[in-house]
């Protein structure tokens, strides 16, 4: 039994901030419902290559995309933009804890499946909505995507090399992490609102927007700005507040060097055959190696192409500093303690045999997470959900599917 095993989730979102937090909630042990348009489904089942291939190689129609962010749900098609569909979303919603919608705001009042139409027939619901802007203000009512948000939001002016490099300019982060962060915020405030309730007995809505919790998670560059008023820039992967705190070369690659305090920089400064410098003036407390920092990098640039990546971290590691290489996918996956950990696990597929799958990080030692659905095909779960959950008898449902309601 999961640690949420007992709660039943709603999910009307798409693509990857709402979906993102209904995984976290169904590997939880909640029973999520992922309501999909008939027919089409998430926009990211379409979003390959790549997609998930058969014991033949051959590609089968679940996108990469898609298998991300949907494990341990039930796939239910509804069109709930004719009458009869909106019934079966509302009677849903009315057995269920939470809903997650992610739509333009007032998207869903059109079709009475709006905070306040459904709250009316369930006062205990605790209801997400996930918005670009959020339910208020001037940009309320414009789309918001993860890659606007990270330029708008101010995070891509701080990803990049420094301004005077080649290649200078921003970048944005590797992955849709600004949906990833509000997937995260969200599943944190929907808990928190379960917690009142637990309390009250009121549900509540929940207003989450891409753009609060891109800002939010600017962190200690935003305080940068705000105790001095320059705006923070571009430092490529140095650390505007610790140094040396970044990449460097060595004999056959790159790896990166973290030291977080004086007595690192010390050790560090002996394993490079250099203790001079832990005694320079310039160099002798991190305040000051932040101010000379134009003197120190290259310093030990020089110093570090001396010997490989794997010479680097093990005697770096032997001396209590930490560092690391710097690992693609292939090789991160293959890394000892991402095994020793089982970051990656395999789940039963109908169309693939298994699916791999990224494990959630989450480690409870009571209410362990479980893998107990592969990311479900469209309309997988309808026939079951609507009997189980709704009581329609088979016929019913045929009566509807064959009305393009379901």
């Amino acid at each position: 039994m999961g640690a949420l095993s007992h709660l039943r989730v709603l999910d009307l979102s798409r693509v990857l901030a709402g979906p993102w937090s209904g995984q976290i909630l169904a590997d939880l042990g909640a029973d999520v419902i992922k309501v999909e348009r008939p027919g089409i489904g998430d926009d990211t089942r379409a979003w390959g290559p790549p997609f998930l291939k058969d014991a033949e190689g051959e590609n089968t129609s679940e996108a990469a995309y898609y298998l991300s962010a949907n494990r341990n749900k039930r796939s239910v098609t509804i069109d709930f933009t004719r009458p009869e569909g909106q019934r079966l979303v509302r009677e849903l919603a009315a057995k269920s804890d939470i809903v997650i919608e992610n739509f333009k705001v007032g998207g869903l009042a059109v079709y009475g499946l709006d905070y306040q139409s459904l709250k009316a027939i369930n006062p205990q619901l605790i209801y997400c909505s996930i918005t670009g802007f959020g339910q208020t203000g001037p940009y309320a009512k414009r789309a918001g995507y993860d890659f606007m948000i990270q330029g708008l939001g101010g995070l891509m002016s701080l990803t990049g090399r420094p301004e005077g490099e080649e290649g200078a300019g921003p970048v944005k982060v590797g992955v849709a992490l600004t949906d990833i962060l509000t997937g995260l915020y969200s599943t944190v405030a929907m808990l928190a609102a379960l917690a009142h309730r637990a309390q009250t007995g009121v549900g509540q809505h929940v207003d989450m927007a891409l753009l609060d919790v891109q800002v939010a998670c600017l962190a200690n560059q935003a305080m940068n700005y705000l105790t001095t008023g320059n705006p923070p820039r571009r430092l490529g992967n140095a650390h505007p507040n610790i140094v040396p705190y970044q990449d460097f070369p060595t004999a056959d690659g790159d790896f990166i060097l973290t030291v977080g305090n004086d007595s690192q920089f010390r050790k560090f400064a002996e394993v490079a055959g250099q203790p001079q410098w832990a005694d320079d003036p310039r160099f002798l407390t991190n305040k000051q190696r932040v101010a000379n920092r134009a003197e120190l990098i290259p310093l030990i640039r020089q110093a570090t192409v001396f010997k490989t990546t794997a010479e680097w971290v093990a005697q770096l590691e032997a001396a209590g500093v930490p560092c690391g290489p710097i690992n693609d996918l292939a090789q991160m996956f293959q890394d000892p303690q991402v095994l020793a950990r089982g970051l990656a696990v395999n789940i039963p597929h109908p169309l693939a045999g298994s699916v791999p799958q990224v494990a959630s990080p989450i480690r409870l030692s009571e209410t362990p997470v479980e893998y107990r659905r592969a990311p479900p095909l469209l309309s997988e779960h309808t026939e079951a959900v609507l009997g189980e959950v709704l009581g329609l008898e088979a016929g019913e449902v045929q009566r509807l599917r064959e009305a393009g309601v379901l």
